[in-house]
């Protein structure tokens, strides 16, 4: 049975309206210059900052309701488009991998004025919170990793694990010439099939849908998004390049929360059973029954009611 979301400006994922209350919290929508870009972001709130990064394929907007959530509890919510998900974002360097990302997330946390920040990123905003972290741990309080996890579990299951070589045929997909205009046909049907088969308990609403379109129309988002999959197996071709990605992957100290989905159809949860190995500063991982791949949209007070302990522990 699937879910489909009443339709209600406070559901989560409900397109952002500005000036849409949380409590005494106002949506604000502006742009913040960070490491060479121009950052679309929507700030709710004031205090202890806490970013939080959308994945593929979606959009900042997917975040509104824990963001909403985070403000009531004393928190300044930011959540910024990844470099490629607007028509004036395409990387500088032509660079979307991870320690791009990750100096993103650094430079992005200084723009906005603070030393430090909590960080919570799903999917490919996962990869980037890992990725500061690893770069620069003194400036990251805490982090949340969803639905993507991190370690040589992950690259050892591209090349061993079958299950997961069918669960990530998209990645492969995506470095051929058909991948542009297969996403785009009809309509972006290519990316409902992947929120179907990745959160096969939940529905989109119509109006969320819009919305994500909206994004995936802009000039430029379509191969700008799919280079994160395209340079994503192969290494930078300067050494100095390769010496920073290494580090962008090192070991990661800094407190962690990470959380998967049981249900994911994207990312088996499996792929997190040796996940602590990878950090230093302590670990915890939750996977939660009945959930798929965009678990903060399907279940999002369940996803809060592990990330606020976890914050002000």
């Amino acid at each position: 049975m699937t879910r489909t979301a009443a339709p209600s400006p406070d559901r989560p994922g409900a397109p952002v309206q500005m000036g849409q209350n949380f409590g005494s919290n106002e949506v604000r929508k502006r742009v913040v210059r960070a490491n060479g870009l121009e950052f679309p972001v929507l700030e709710v709130g004031d205090g202890p900052l806490v970013l939080c990064l959308h994945g593929f394929p979606d959009h900042s907007q997917s975040w509104v309701h824990v963001l909403g959530r985070l403000a009531q509890e004393g928190y300044r919510a930011v959540a910024p488009a990844l470099r490629g998900f607007w028509a004036g974002g395409a990387a500088p360097d032509g660079s979307y991998r991870a320690a791009a990302i990750g100096q993103d997330v650094l430079a992005l946390i200084e723009a906005l004025g603070v030393e430090q920040a909590y960080v919570i990123g799903h999917d490919f905003g996962a990869r980037a919170a890992y990725s500061a972290a690893s770069l620069d741990a003194s400036r990251i309080r805490k982090l949340v990793g969803l639905a993507v996890p991190y370690g040589k579990g992950l690259s050892q299951a591209f090349v061993a694990d079958g299950d997961q070589q069918r669960r990530s045929w998209y990645m492969f997909f995506f470095h051929t010439r058909f991948a542009e205009p297969a996403v785009q046909l009809n309509d972006f049907a290519f990316l409902d099939r992947l929120w179907r088969e990745w959160s096969p308990g939940y529905t989109m609403p119509a109006s969320d849908r819009m919305a994500l379109i909206e994004t995936f129309r802009q000039p430029g988002v379509v191969p700008q998004t799919l280079a994160y999959y395209r340079q994503l197996f192969t290494p930078p071709p300067e050494v100095e390049a390769q010496a920073l990605e290494a580090r962008a992957n090192g070991p990661i100290a800094v407190p962690t929360l990470y959380l998967h989905g049981e249900e994911d159809g994207c990312m088996s949860a499996r792929l997190s059973d040796d996940m602590a190995a990878a950090f230093t500063k302590g670990f915890e991982r939750v996977v939660m029954p009945g959930v798929g791949h965009f678990l903060h949209l399907e279940k999002p007070e369940a996803v809060l009611s592990r990330i606020l302990p976890f914050l002000k522990s």
